[in-house]
């Protein structure tokens, strides 16, 4: 499977490192090349610096092709942003953004993103190590709704 990562954060390369391995062409986007340092020495995937947000640089990384985008950077609207592009522009069925807010995250798959919520992953961690109950709110929100956009005048047509 062809994975893209937007992002090489923590998350990012910890993931990119454990798909690599499982021998998935990975390809990991950063707007930081130091970020790279984080992936091991060993790894055969690609990285590289660019804006995840932009159809140009992800066409250029190869992302028109990949079979998934998963969207992890810090900026939540970054990564709805990335998302959104990778399923409207580039045809990529499965895309997911790591959104921190839970009301925002359960927004963005209303509208057809996919999107994992790192705040309720993290307070229903906390509840189980306490032996107290989850939260009940979703950590991994499939997108609810077909992601949809305007047509262009063209398609209109």
């Amino acid at each position: 499977m062809k994975i893209v990562i937007v992002g090489c954060g923590r998350v990012g390369a910890v993931l990119a490192e454990t798909l690599d391995h499982d021998g998935h062409e990975v390809v990991v986007l950063d707007l930081l090349v130091r970020a790279f340092d984080r992936l091991p020495d060993d790894f055969k995937g690609a990285a590289i610096r660019g804006d995840g947000t932009d159809e140009g640089t992800l066409r250029r990384a190869g992302a028109a092709g990949a079979d998934v985008l998963l969207a992890l950077t810090e900026g939540d609207n970054r990564n709805v942003m990335a998302a959104q592009v990778a399923i409207e522009s580039l045809g990529i069925g499965k895309a997911m953004a790591k959104v921190n807010d839970p009301v925002r995250a359960a927004a963005y798959a209303e509208l057809g993103i996919a999107t994992i919520c790192r705040t309720t992953l993290m307070v229903d961690a906390m509840q189980g190590y306490l032996g107290l109950a989850p939260t009940g709110l979703p950590s991994v929100i499939a997108p609810v709704a077909p992601h949809h956009h305007s047509p262009t005048p063209a398609q209109e047509a």
